[in-house]
């Protein structure tokens, strides 16, 4: 589902706002639409990462609902991101050089224009523009698509494995999504999954500001159980 699409229909000849993040504490990044980015000039490079997600009915401890299962993975430098990588634009359309990069390391998706979610200029000195697709799958299809990335030849090397994300808050305000918020993430990553759960109606928006507004509150020290006997 586009993001267009997601935001409902418009009156006719009314030009839709590109949507932006607006949760505290984020730095929005310049929306464009995909046609700008298409005319942007040479100088310009082109990445391209997908979410990939299913509607899951379960139910952790019992009581608290998972929502969607929403795939990232963990990179070999540690940080945490979406499948895919950059596109060159002399050899390859958006969606051909995505499915090229995906093919390595899930084999079992390809994506269409039909999954484009959104396109972002990065902050920083290189000139990037940042294009984000979505797709929904059934469960059963994620969990296909989890154990095929065990057996690509990306696994261990460039991907250290895949990993849910968890869409609740526990009790304590910091469980769940809070504490994967704390992870440290690649490039627009971050940004773009929460743009996604936002558009795509994944989870609340001001569910969203309460756990990035957790992550920057000030953590406690750890006790010192020792000294604590002494």
């Amino acid at each position: 589902m586009g993001a267009m699409a997601a935001m409902g229909a418009l009156p006719a000849g009314a030009l839709p706002p590109l949507p932006t993040l607006g949760v505290p504490g984020v730095p929005e990044l310049k929306p464009l639409t995909r046609y700008e980015a298409m005319r942007l000039g040479p100088g310009w490079s082109h990445s391209c990462h997908a979410m990939l997600y299913a509607p899951n009915p379960g139910m952790l401890f019992g009581r608290i609902p998972l929502r969607y299962a929403v795939l990232m993975q963990m990179r070999f430098d540690g940080l945490l991101g979406f499948p895919g990588g950059f596109v060159d634009r002399r050899y390859w359309s958006l969606e051909d050089g995505l499915n090229r990069v995906l093919g390595l390391g899930l084999g079992c998706v390809r994506l269409t224009e039909a999954d484009y979610l959104c396109s972002h200029l990065t902050e920083g000195p290189h000139r990037v523009v940042a294009h984000f697709y979505a797709r929904q799958l059934t469960l059963e299809e994620l969990h296909t698509i989890e154990i095929s990335a065990v057996h690509s030849r990306d696994h261990g090397l460039e991907v250290m494995g895949m990993v849910r994300v968890p869409l609740y808050t526990q009790k304590d305000r910091m469980g769940g999504l809070p504490n994967f918020l704390a992870n440290s993430f690649v490039g627009t990553a971050k940004f773009q999954l929460l743009f996604a759960l936002k558009i795509l109606n994944m989870v609340p928006e001001e569910k969203l500001a309460e756990a990035v507004a957790a992550t920057q509150k000030p953590k406690k020290p750890p006790m010192d159980h020792a000294a604590g006997v002494m």
